[in-house]
C-alpha cells in the first residue's frame, strides 16, 4: 500500500523510544493518540481510520469486530501487556489480523505491587495514611504475613514470582491452577478448595469466558473468616459483589483491588476502609513500563516486515 502508517493508542507511551526509529528506517510513519487516557471504540475507530492503519501499539482500548471492520487496512496488533480480553479475537482471526503481546515484561512489576497491597491491606498502611491527613494520630493494629498461608489462583509468570516474593517472608503457599503442576507448593483441586485453606487469596489469571467471575459467591463463602482478597489480575474474573456481600458481613480482613469490572472505578468498593484501591498500575514501574513497550515495539516491527516479504503489507 501507499501509506505505511502505525498508531501507537496505549496511554503513557514513551516517543522517545529508540526503537520508534527502526519503523522510520523502514518507511513507516508514527502516530500516537493524543487523549492520554484509554479510548473508547469509537474514538479507537476513528483514529485508525483517518489515517489508514496497518500495525498498533495497544493498550486496553475494546478492539472490537466493528472496530476491525471499519478498518480493513489494520494487519497487526501488538498488546502492550498480556491480555488479550480488550480484543476480539475471533473478529481479529477472521478478518487475518495477527495478534501478539508481551507476556514476560510484566511479571515483575505486577508481582510487587501484588506483595504491596498484600502488606497494605495486613498492616492497614492505607487506612493510617488516610486518617493522618485527616488530622488523626491514631496506630491501627495489623497483622504479619509471616506463617499466614497465601492461596495463589493461577501459577504462571506473575503467580510464581508471588509466590517466591511471599515465601520469603515465610509464608506458606497453595495454588489452583488446572494447567500447571509444580511439587514445589501444594496444589489445590478448585477454587474453593484453595479458598477453604488459605489466610490471603490472591488472582493471576487472564479474563476468558472460563475464568469470568471464577472467585464467585461460592468461593467468597469458602475463605475462612478474616481472610483477605487480592485482584491484581483483570477485572471480571472476580465477582464484585460477591466480594461487596462478603466486606458488608464483616467476614473479610480487608481485600485490595488493582483492576476492576468498569474501569475508571466509581463504585461501594470505595467506602470500605479495609479495601485498598489502585488504578490499573501493575505494570506501571518504570523498567518493566520500558520493556514492555520496547517489546511490543519489536513484535510489532517483527510481524510487519513478516507480513511485508509475504506481499501482504
Amino acid at each position: 500500500m501507499d501509506q505505511r502508517t502505525i498508531a501507537i493508542t496505549t496511554s503513557n507511551f514513551d516517543m522517545t523510544n529508540p526503537l520508534l526509529d527502526n519503523f522510520r528506517a523502514q518507511g513507516w510513519d508514527v502516530i500516537r493518540s493524543e487523549y492520554g487516557r484509554r479510548l473508547t471504540e469509537d474514538e479507537v475507530s476513528d483514529l485508525l481510520a483517518d489515517h489508514g492503519i496497518v500495525g498498533m501499539v495497544a493498550g486496553v482500548e475494546p478492539l472490537t469486530d466493528d472496530v476491525f471492520a471499519a478498518n480493513p487496512a489494520l494487519r497487526v496488533v501488538s498488546r502492550c501487556g498480556t491480555g488479550f480480553d480488550s480484543v476480539d479475537r475471533n473478529a481479529a482471526d477472521k478478518r487475518g489480523i495477527v495478534c501478539v503481546n508481551t507476556p514476560n515484561a510484566p511479571a515483575a512489576a505486577v508481582s510487587e505491587l501484588t506483595l504491596g497491597l498484600i502488606l497494605s491491606v495486613l498492616r492497614r498502611i492505607a487506612e493510617v495514611d488516610r486518617n493522618l491527613r485527616g488530622g488523626e494520630w491514631k496506630a491501627l493494629m495489623g497483622s504479619l504475613l509471616a506463617k499466614r498461608t497465601v492461596g495463589i489462583i493461577g501459577m504462571g509468570r506473575v503467580g510464581r514470582r508471588v509466590a517466591d516474593l511471599v515465601g520469603a517472608f515465610g509464608a506458606d503457599v497453595i495454588y489452583y491452577d488446572p494447567h500447571v503442576a509444580t511439587a514445589e507448593y501444594d496444589r489445590a483441586s478448585s477454587p474453593e478448595d484453595l479458598a477453604s485453606r488459605v489466610d490471603i487469596l490472591t488472582v493471576h489469571i487472564p479474563l476468558t469466558e472460563t475464568t469470568r467471575n471464577i472467585v464467585d459467591a461460592a468461593v467468597m463463602n469458602a475463605l475462612p473468616d478474616r481472610a483477605i482478597l487480592i485482584n491484581a489480575a483483570r477485572g471480571g474474573v472476580v465477582d464484585e459483589a460477591a466480594v461487596i456481600a462478603a466486606l458488608k458481613a464483616g467476614r473479610l480482613e480487608g481485600a485490595a483491588f488493582d483492576v476492576f469490572e468498569q474501569e475508571p472505578y466509581n463504585g461501594p468498593l470505595r467506602d470500605f476502609d479495609n479495601v485498598v484501591l489502585t488504578t490499573h498500575m501493575g505494570s506501571y514501574a518504570r523498567e518493566a513500563r520500558q520493556l514492555m513497550e520496547s517489546e511490543a515495539l519489536q513484535n510489532l516491527l517483527n510481524a510487519l516486515l513478516e507480513l511485508d516479504s509475504e506481499g501482504e503489507t
